[in-house]
């Protein structure tokens, strides 16, 4: 009884820690804002407008890509049975950032504007994304068989060939596109808008929803495959299935926020140093601190160096990294 009570204590916690960072961020900024006053109706108007319209869509996609991305690491780690287990891993983030890198080099080189500008880097992540998530599947089954392994070393390749099409588009750009790609690639919400932010959030929230689904199932293959196959876990549907769900909710929040390192594979590990290693506690939990964390890093993004804005990529790299030295270090003794 006194564990279920400390992790209800961590979950409170969890929960309390997501909606202060959200107050924060709707308030904090170069035009300070007071939340209470926005929904009681006493703000200016130009208060709603900078709300509504600015700071509301970029909190609201921070906080889900921070979901996305937390939720995906602890469900693919679970699924490797590897604490290194990273949407990155799999190739996803690196086919999202090609598809995007392409229509960034592409919309400038042609003179885009309107509506094409706001939607043709979304989609065209989306599409980089749905085709790794394609040719891991294709691949795998001309295969004839499933191997994380595989999948694994696939995404390496994948991710190398990424590499070398996004420094070819970088070689070949003009100052602004240049300037555009880099920011782009170390990630940002500066962007955010409603038009995009809310079909996006219900495929990400969606995705989410059914890792959540797969807990026990995750728990179960946490013995061993011949043991969870005993147990009446379709291992191979278990593992297609988590991997096509982290790589439409990683892909879709690439497409709109660029690459955000750290997140997928640091999160998951605070939650197991708390609540532990079960995955039915794990999963939501790491959605919820990982929405929070990345709340607090767009947060800290705009507000550091104000005026100036840092890429998010850049705060989460900062954090992320000594922590994961220091999760190693700890690891060790």
């Amino acid at each position: 009884m006194a564990a279920i009570s400390v992790k209800v204590c961590h979950m409170v916690f969890l929960v309390v820690f997501l909606l202060l960072a959200l107050i924060l961020a709707f308030s904090v900024g170069s035009v300070p804002l007071s939340v209470f006053s926005v929904f009681s109706g006493s703000a200016t108007d130009v208060e709603r407008i900078i709300f509504a319209e600015i700071r509301a869509p970029r909190v609201v996609l921070a906080a889900i890509v921070g979901a996305s991305l937390a939720s995906s690491g602890a469900a693919l780690q679970g699924v490797f049975r590897n604490p290194l287990g990273d949407p990155g891993l799999i190739g996803v983030s690196g086919g999202a950032a090609l598809g995007a890198a392409t229509a960034i080099f592409l919309g400038s080189a042609f003179n885009f504007s309107g509506w094409p500008v706001l939607y043709s880097i979304p989609l065209a992540a989306i599409l980089g994304a749905s085709f790794v998530t394609f040719f891991l599947y294709k691949f795998t089954s001309y295969l004839g068989h499933f191997s994380i392994i595989t999948v694994l070393l696939v995404g390496i390749a994948i991710n190398a060939f990424s590499t070398v099409g996004i420094m070819g588009f970088q070689y070949l750009s003009d100052d602004a596109q240049l300037r555009s790609l880099v920011f782009w690639l170390m990630g940002s919400f500066a962007r955010a808008e409603w038009e995009t932010v809310i079909p996006a959030a219900c495929i990400i929230l969606s995705a989410v929803i059914m890792l959540c689904r797969q807990t026990r199932a995750l728990d179960q293959l946490q013995l061993g495959e011949s043991q969870a196959f005993h147990l009446g876990v379709d291992v191979k549907k278990l593992q297609r299935f988590i991997i096509l769900s982290a790589a439409v909710s990683v892909g879709v929040g690439v497409a709109l926020s660029g690459i955000i390192g750290f997140v997928g594979l640091v999160v998951p590990h605070l939650i197991r140093l708390t609540l532990g290693v079960t995955h039915r506690i794990l999963v939501p939990a790491s959605a919820i601190l990982g929405a929070a964390l990345m709340i607090s890093a767009d947060l800290a993004s705009r507000t550091l160096i104000a005026p100036i804005e840092l890429p998010v990529g850049i705060v989460t790299s900062t954090i992320g990294a000594p922590f994961f030295l220091w999760l190693i270090a700890r690891a060790k003794h």
